[in-house]
């Protein structure tokens, strides 16, 4: 399935219901509705077009969370480009390296921000594309889509080696993105808090297609700031939040988060995912205890979108990333490649309709990414006899001393053990 199609259930389903809401530069709430955000992925596809950009090229970003990402990327599935969205912490170096190898018609950038582009580069600014998409009309391009056509060139390290683009294609996007919805429950009636950086799957992958799949409100943030992040979470109240575990431990923080917010957010959410990095037994106890809330873990990567999640209803288990979504089949190898049964450490091999299509450009790299069929994800876990599986780290990061295997999880639960250890 094409994502325009799939978006415009709500875009052109819901075209008089607020959908969005962000911050202007003078820190008040913009409201656009489904319709109007519609409308400015039309005015911006048409921009780029005109600018050059056709169906499979390449299109680099690098901005910060804002609805002009949005607009750029409802543009670029509407014409069937691929986007390839940039950490905007990236300088020079992974600049010129994720440029060269993308190839792009683009990169669109924030002016002045002082980044050093590569010589030659050719740089959209994103004040100017905004500018000029405003005149521009509000009418659908004719183009040929099809559900397997790339939308998306993550850049990733992978399982090994220098950064290379994890291709997702429209129906891996897709097919993630209707399992999520389905199994946090996602309706019109949320209101979902967007504070990861769109240029990640979590943010862009989960939360941006989450929220035009159920047509909910969502209010977007450029990212997460203590000194103003809580006070928005509490005008909002979000009932549903996407954080990193990093996210949490400063919402337990009564002198970042007063105790009146925390009752605030407590009262309005009803879900708090957490992912891109293990989450601390301690952090989900006592964000329990505070907030009344058990976060719910999950797994994913690059490669694979989302590949496990704690249950919406029923036990969410403390250290354990849950287990294999729906559509998705996962088994657990040891070294000789042979399956591990329960309660053994082994490498975490998946099968899914979220798997991606490969690495850009990278046919060996792409055939050393599977076995025999199955995406190795290069992370060890162990599966429970009742099917949670527990992360114990990267296989990469395993070390052996003295014929033991030591896993780097292991020591950094021991050293959180320490109240005087906030994070490790």
């Amino acid at each position: 399935m094409h994502l325009t199609q799939l978006f415009d259930v709500s875009l052109r389903g819901r075209p008089d219901r607020v959908g969005l809401e962000y911050l202007d530069d003078a820190g008040a709430v913009v409201a656009l509705t489904f319709g109007e955000v519609d409308a400015r992925a039309d005015r911006m596809a048409a921009e780029v077009a005109a600018r050059g950009l056709r169906r499979g090229d390449r299109l680099c970003v690098q901005l910060p969370n804002g609805a002009p990402f949005l607009d750029i990327f409802l543009a670029c599935a509407r014409l069937g480009a691929v986007l390839v969205p940039i950490n905007t912490l990236y300088r020079e170096r992974e600049l010129r390296h994720i440029i060269s190898d993308a190839e792009p018609v683009a990169t669109v950038v924030v002016p002045n921000a002082g980044t050093t582009y590569p010589a030659g580069a050719t740089l959209w600014r994103i004040d100017e594309l905004s500018a000029g998409a405003a005149s521009r009309p509000a009418s659908r391009f004719d183009v040929s889509l099809d559900g397997d056509d790339p939308a998306l060139i993550i850049y990733t390290s992978g399982t090994t080696g220098v950064a290379k683009g994890a291709v997702l294609t429209h129906n891996n996007l897709a097919t993630n993105g209707i399992t999520l919805a389905t199994v946090w429950r996602f309706t019109e009636a949320d209101r979902y808090l967007a504070m990861l950086p769109l240029f990640h799957v979590h943010g862009l992958g989960n939360g941006v297609h989450c929220w035009l799949l159920s047509g909910c409100r969502m209010r977007l943030l450029e990212r997460f700031d203590q000194r103003t992040t809580p006070a928005a979470m509490a005008a909002f109240a979000p009932t549903v939040v996407f954080g990193v575990p990093t996210v949490y431990v400063r919402l337990l923080d009564p002198a970042v988060v007063p105790d009146a917010q925390t009752a605030t957010i407590a009262r309005a959410a009803r879900l708090f995912v957490s992912g891109s990095a293990p989450l601390p037994t301690h952090v989900l106890e006592a964000f329990r205890d505070r907030y009344g809330h058990t976060i719910l873990e999950r797994y994913g990567m690059s490669e694979a979108l989302m590949i496990m999640s704690n249950p919406y209803e029923g036990e969410r288990r403390a250290g354990s990333v849950g287990f294999p979504l729906p559509g998705v089949s996962a088994r657990l190898v040891g070294d000789d490649g042979a399956v591990v049964g329960d309660e053994a450490v082994g490498e975490v091999e998946i099968r899914s309709p979220h798997v991606f299509a490969g690495y850009w450009r990278r046919p060996e790299a792409t055939v050393a990414a599977f076995h025999d069929g199955w995406l190795r994800t290069g992370d060890l876990a162990i599966r429970s006899p009742d099917g949670h599986y527990q992360l114990r780290g990267r296989r990469g990061d395993l070390i052996i001393s003295g014929g033991f295997n030591i896993y780097p999880r292991e020591i950094e639960e021991l050293l959180l053990e320490d109240p005087r250890v906030r994070e490790a």
